[in-house]
């Protein structure tokens, strides 16, 4: 009854970490470092601290840039799974890991493992380290440091499936009910104890967006300084000439809503739509396709990129805490259709402002995405290319490190001179 009772625990809890599958390809998978921006901290051992390493997604995207400006800084993280492919933007450094890398089945299985992983992270050795750094959206900020070591966290968002979202979570896992819904909704409610008490072992938080620093405050109680994830904008290189279709790009995995958008062309049939990504929600997502529907699955960087460029319109439908592809589309020039919450409403200008680059609709149905794309095309023309690109280099790699970089600076200047 015991061993039953774990497994029903841990396997709801698999199903609700949202964490790509070990060796997912990213949907872009170009790992270019700029070498300038080192942060000026001579005098500090400085410590880098990830989740864990199993894919390179956008919260690495973030720890790339980490890397690049601590040259010297050692990396940890809880496990590190990272298929050679993918592992270039940790510039050739080895994370030291703790003992949940060597626990037995730990590669196939660590989703189930949230409880043994917010344990390991505890035990990973930072004292020698006066400057630790964090990038965190469920563990990484959990992290031990004492009184003498000043502790910096990018926190991308507050474990969302344990706190806000544990609702939506539940229910999109098919664990609203059973012993196995009760049993997540327990591991998820000590999992919040666990959060809320590692919160105070950080001396600063920077938060990805808006959204998630009245996030971290709501939780932690903590103010955030908010610095924007780092976009490639360099690689997204604008195009003014358009094609006559619409573009999505994502996981498939429910809380992207991408079946919605799919259900709305079906009714859109002189419309035509791409989709480009791969995940759990593909079957969902072909069962809803009509004609007009193009299904790609998983492309190449530059089949990607290629898309984004020709695309009249970006459709987002997810509530995300900051969302790095409508800043992408908009890098190329194109306008972007979204759900009106969360990091787009940060991103995206919408079409009451000048130099607008999209609009939004405030429910996550088809009959709202159809109203939204009648509407964009009445508009169409309000929506430049070159509007489009000034956006979105708001949130370019530069941006980004001259912004982290003085404010960790800004930090260890005071708390050595404190």
């Amino acid at each position: 009854m015991w061993h039953t009772t774990v497994e029903l625990q841990l396997s709801g809890i698999a199903k609700i970490i949202d964490v790509p599958e070990i060796g997912e390809p990213s949907l872009c998978a170009t790992h270019r470092v700029d070498p300038r921006g080192l942060v000026n901290v001579p005098d500090a051992k400085t410590a880098l601290v990830h989740d864990w390493f199993v894919v390179y997604s956008g919260a690495e995207r973030v720890f790339e840039q980490m890397v690049a400006m601590h040259p010297d800084a050692d990396l940890f993280s809880s496990i590190d799974f990272l298929p050679d492919s993918a592992r270039a933007f940790l510039d050739g450094r080895t994370p030291i890991t703790s003992f949940a890398q060597h626990w037995p089945l730990m590669r196939r299985h660590y989703r189930k493992w949230l409880p043994l992983l917010m344990f390991a992270v505890e035990q990973l050795d930072v004292s020698q380290h006066s400057l630790v750094l964090s990038s965190s959206s469920a563990i990484g900020k959990g992290v031990l440091t004492g009184p003498e070591q000043l502790h910096i966290s990018y926190v991308h968002s507050p474990m969302r499936y344990a706190w806000d979202l544990q609702h939506q979570y539940l229910q999109e896992s098919g664990l609203e009910r059973g012993i196995g819904g009760l049993m997540a909704r327990w591991l998820l409610h000590r999992a919040r104890f666990w959060d809320l008490r590692t919160s105070n072992g950080v001396d600063h938080y920077i938060a990805n967006s808006e959204f998630i620093a009245k996030r971290i405050w709501k939780v932690y109680r903590r103010e955030a300084t908010v610095i924007y994830p780092p976009v490639d904008t360099d690689m997204f290189v604008l195009r003014e000439k358009k094609d006559d279709f619409f573009l999505t790009v994502s996981r498939l995995v429910p809380y992207k809503k991408i079946p919605i958008i799919v259900e709305a062309f079906a009714k859109m049939p002189h419309r035509r739509l791409v989709v480009i990504g791969d995940g759990p929600d593909m079957q969902k997502v072909k069962a809803s396709a009509s004609s007009n529907v193009e299904i790609l699955g998983h492309q190449s960087a530059a089949v990607l990129l290629d898309y984004m460029q020709r695309a009249r319109a970006f459709l987002f439908a997810a509530q995300e805490d900051f969302g790095i592809s409508p800043v992408e589309a908009q890098a190329c020039g194109t306008p972007v259709i979204a759900y009106g919450r969360g990091g787009a409403l940060e991103t995206i200008r919408d079409q009451n402002l000048p130099n607008s680059t999209g609009l939004f609709f405030h429910g996550q149905t088809p009959e709202a995405i159809i109203d939204s794309v009648a509407k964009f095309e009445r508009r169409e023309g309000d929506f430049t290319p070159i509007a489009c690109r000034e956006n979105a280099e708001r949130f370019s790699v530069d941006v980004f490190r001259d912004r982290y970089s003085a404010f960790v600076k800004t930090c260890w200047d005071r708390f050595k001179n404190r």
